[in-house]
């Protein structure tokens, strides 16, 4: 008896043993979001889900508290050191102070990918997933300078930003759509210092509905006339419509943005917004998983897009309106790519 006792017990074990190195076989893979609470990284979480039960690897998710807690962040990065983590996914809150806990992660052999807001300086991390978010910008300033047509010598611009710290992801969709539209932009890492007479003036939103609200009540009281709003994101530019709304101005008053989840695409179907540029984040959440698990198994990094330091996971201009010399797809074709 005590001898089939012993055997048991014996048989227990190695089936726990058997189970346990099961589990760590699993390499585990980071991602980290600014927030929970924007569809943008709804759908990258999504994208990153769907990848990792493909691939058969543990998936750990984090997220800051707000678009800008770069702390939440950080203690996510020593989370998965501590995990023993073979890489993460990160979409920084503030590109530039991140970079340390980055360097860290990377000195204890971890593989990081940065996702749609690139690090500054970009090569802090070993590769780059995003949209050319300067592009973006500058299809849609293109798109509203020659809707406007003439009138665009005397707009009044309104621009409805991320943060002020100002990360990767803000000033380059901001400069994409001065270039865009002709506008002279001065620091390429910085807008603000710009002299052209058109623009009104810079707010920050956190990229949410209430935050582009606010900014466009601010604006709207130094300059009542606007008649052009740039916006970082459509949760954004959601708000800063109401607040347009409120004051009697949307027929006068052009609205251009960024992402195109549903809502958005619908808010362009609805003539909330004029045109929006349409990004993909699930695709880039997935292809960014994908890399850092091949990278784990065979060494290999994944290569950038030609002519550009990140691989460029593509954005597409959304409108009902189309112009000439600026390519687009119609509001029903951002319907059926469209997220969130």
């Amino acid at each position: 008896m005590v001898g089939k006792t012993i055997k048991t017990l014996l048989a227990g074990a190695a089936a726990l043993a058997l189970m346990a190195g099961s589990a760590s076989a699993a390499d585990i893979i980071g991602l980290i979001t600014k927030t929970n609470n924007n569809p943008y990284f709804v759908k990258m979480k999504e994208g990153a889900e769907a990848k990792a039960k493909e691939l058969g690897v543990t998936l750990q998710s984090f997220a800051g508290k707000f678009d800008g807690d770069n702390d939440s962040q950080v203690d996510a990065i020593e989370s998965l050191i501590a995990a023993g983590a073979k890489g993460f996914m990160i979409v920084p809150s503030d590109s530039s102070a991140i970079v340390p806990a980055v360097k860290k992660a990377r000195d204890n052999g971890l593989f990081v990918i940065v996702l749609d807001t690139p690090l500054d300086p970009i090569d802090a991390a070993d590769a780059t997933f995003a949209t050319d978010n300067f592009k973006a910008g500058e299809l849609i300033g293109q798109w509203a300078n020659k809707t406007m047509g003439d009138k665009a010598k005397d707009a009044r611009i309104a621009f409805l930003d991320l943060a002020a710290n100002q990360p990767t992801v803000d000033y380059l969709r901001d400069q994409g759509f001065m270039k865009g539209f002709g506008i002279d932009i001065k620091d390429p890492k910085h807008y603000g210092d710009e002299d052209d007479k058109r623009i009104v003036g810079h707010d920050v939103t956190a990229g949410a509905e209430e935050g582009g609200r606010t900014a466009m009540e601010n604006l709207l009281q130094k300059d009542p006339s606007i008649n052009l709003v740039y916006t970082i994101n459509e949760p954004s530019a959601a708000g800063g419509y109401e607040a347009l709304k409120a004051a009697g101005k949307t027929k006068d008053v052009l609205v251009v943005s960024i992402d195109g989840g549903c809502p958005g695409v619908t808010n362009v179907k609805d003539g909330k917004i004029g045109a929006t540029s349409q990004q993909y984040p699930l695709l880039m959440a997935s292809m960014g998983l994908e890399a850092i698990e091949t990278f784990i198994k065979t060494g290999k990094k994944p290569a950038n897009t030609p002519g550009l330091n990140f691989f460029d996971t593509g954005a597409v201009l959304v409108t009902d309106k189309p112009v000439e010399g600026v390519p687009s797809i119609s509001v029903d074709e951002g319907l059926k790519k469209c997220w969130g």
